[in-house]
């Protein structure tokens, strides 16, 4: 069983999609971003960088318990586990790894400052705007440019279209339109049509909110409590591992019964 710790963001949505495709066996645990429940000593002590995603594999390497945080490590290390969407054959597996690594260190940072810039800041800067809204259609042209060879970024379907579908599915926010990138369209519609896709961006899809945010959800993602976290005198968790124990954030929603396993899932 893996305790997955989650909130409907573009990085989170990786996350369930992946289980959803392998059929491995997970259950929620809902971290409110935008209440600040990221930063409860429970869930530091899951992931100390207090963003979601993270997991808890009860059955982990040697049958221990092992905490992940990092969606990319995520992946892999759900691909291994299952043995699925990541292939073994060292040239193909490394084509994975580069375009996987392409989505952590390009496509969510600049999408996230394009999303940022347009939808978050209080201000309109607009040479923030114009650098990274420059830099989404840099890179939508460079995955168009690759679907026009290929019909997934790695040849076949892999976490490294799992992880880079959810960010193109928030294009609106960062002002993108498919049309000018019609290869990026085919492989965002095809991904899209997937069913274990459509439970995985289902999962608290009516907790969804991306931009403008009210005060509160604006302390909780930029504000001052960041800063606070891990210095001497804060508190900032203690006690067991959360490998060992339970570590449902207190007050948070009791975690939902075990996800069935995906029945047709495709690698």
């Amino acid at each position: 069983m893996i305790d997955l710790y989650y909130w409907p963001t573009p990085n989170g949505h990786k996350i369930p999609i992946m289980l959803e495709e392998t059929g491995l066996a997970y259950r929620v645990r809902p971290v409110n971003m935008l209440s600040g429940e990221q930063f409860r000593p429970a869930f530091l002590r899951v992931n100390p960088n207090n963003k979601i995603p993270a997991i808890v594999d009860r059955d982990g390497p040697g049958g221990e318990p092992f905490a992940l945080f990092e969606s990319g490590a995520i992946l892999q290390y759900l691909a291994e586990k299952s043995g699925k969407l990541m292939p073994r054959e060292r040239r193909r597996r490394y084509t994975v790894i580069q375009w996987l690594t392409f989505q952590v260190a390009n496509v969510g940072p600049m999408f996230g400052q394009c999303g940022h810039f347009l939808g978050y800041a209080q201000k309109r800067i607009p040479y923030a705007i114009e650098r990274y809204r420059n830099e989404t259609l840099r890179l939508y042209g460079v995955m168009d440019r690759r679907l026009a060879r290929e019909p997934f970024l790695a040849g076949d379907y892999s976490i490294a279209d799992i992880a880079t579908w959810p960010w193109v599915r928030v294009r609106w926010l960062h002002k993108i339109d498919l049309d000018e990138f019609p290869n990026v369209r085919r492989w965002f519609e095809t991904i899209g049509a997937r069913p274990a896709v459509q439970r995985g961006v289902a999962l608290l899809e009516d907790r969804m909110k991306i931009g403008n945010p009210d005060e509160q959800a604006r302390e909780a993602l930029f504000g001052a409590t960041q800063l606070s976290q891990g210095r001497r005198g804060t508190k900032t968790g203690g006690g067991k591992s959360p490998a060992t124990t339970a570590t449902r954030p207190r007050g948070a929603k009791r975690a939902a019964p075990p996800r069935k396993r995906a029945t047709s899932a495709r690698a």
